[in-house]
């Protein structure tokens, strides 16, 4: 069997890395084994981060949708049961943009919802 000496498909995997690794300090950029490690961890946090984020910003909708709703004199868990139990097509995202862009918008829809 002939001899084969990887130099090509090392280098690119080992340069897939390093140009992940623009950007970090010192030995984290220039060093192969070192740099492996910090984009592996980067590339981790990333995906956590991003999962993190949806969190973060769906908790944001729940905030300013019970804000908006306190305000008019009701609570955010009754507000959001009668959406549920009329099958309602908005999500809070858009409740959310609406109680903050138009709080008048916004009265009328929860007293139509709420009955008042």
């Amino acid at each position: 069997m002939t001899r084969v000496k990887r130099g090509f498909k090392a280098r690119q995997r080992r340069n897939k890395v390093l140009k992940r690794a623009k950007g970090f300090h010192f030995d984290r950029r220039t060093k192969y084994t070192q740099a492996k490690a910090t984009v592996e961890r980067a590339m981790h946090n990333e995906y956590k981060h991003r999962r993190i984020f949806k969190r973060d910003i769906r908790s944001l909708w729940i905030v300013r949708i019970s804000a908006a709703v306190k305000e008019l004199g009701g609570s955010y868990s009754k507000f959001m049961g009668v959406l549920r139990s009329r099958n309602a097509e908005i999500n809070r995202k858009s409740l959310a943009e609406l109680a903050a862009v138009d709080p008048n918008g916004f009265k009328s829809m929860y007293q139509s919802v709420m009955g008042q």
